[in-house]
Formats: structure tokens, sequence, C-alpha cells
């Protein structure tokens, strides 16, 4: 439960700061200091959270690397390699599920601004 909640912590700030650093790169040369002050303090906001977010995972790693070795005293090898690979996936799945969600979000909102500008 903890990789979950961690890897998708990771997934969001990610995302979160790349959407504000994309909206730093399209500001304009006119645009107000407010603006792009703002949007910097964000970017530093979510560039701290993002390490602590990291530090998390690495907590999270060596819990499960203490599973693991407890596992492995009671488990058969080939339950313990499919307990491993297991928590392996997870992670990759939990990944790849956000991206997608990310890819659709993006192009529901790509959809709109097209039936908007229609």
């Amino acid at each position: 439960g903890d990789l979950d909640k961690v890897v998708n912590l990771l997934l969001s700030l990610s995302g979160r700061l790349a959407r504000v650093e994309t909206a730093l790169g399209s500001l304009g040369p006119h645009a107000p200091a407010e603006d792009k002050l703002a949007l910097r303090e964000k970017q530093q906001l979510l560039v701290a959270q993002l390490e602590d977010a990291k530090e998390l995972k690495e907590h999270v790693g060596r819990r499960e690397e203490a599973v693991g070795a407890m596992v492995a005293r009671y488990l058969p090898a080939e339950h313990l390699q499919d307990y491993q690979h297991f928590v392996k996936m997870k992670s990759a799945l939990i990944a790849e599920q956000r991206e997608l969600e990310e890819k659709i979000k993006l192009g529901q909102e790509q959809l709109r601004c097209l039936r908007e500008s229609l």
C-alpha cells in the first residue's frame, strides 16, 4: 500500500512540476513579473516536495527489502520469485496507469480547446 502511495505521489509531483515548467516556458517576455515569480516559487516548492518524495521512496524500498528478506525465509523459491515479480510489476503498472491517465486528460483538454476554437 505504501508503495502505491509513494509511486502515485512521485508521479503526481513530477506531472505538476512539468506543467509548471511548461507554463514558465510559455510565458512571453511581456508577461507580468508577478506571474513569473509565482510560477518560479511554485516550481521551487514542487522540486523540494519531489526530493522529499524520493526520500520516501528510498525508505519504502528499504522496508521492501526487509520484508522481502523475511518473506524469503518462509516461501519456497518459486513462490518467492512470484512475490518479487508481483512487487516489481505493481510499481511499473501504477506508473503506466498514471501515464495513461495523464494522456487521457491531455487529450480531453486538447479536444475541449478544439471545440472552443470551432
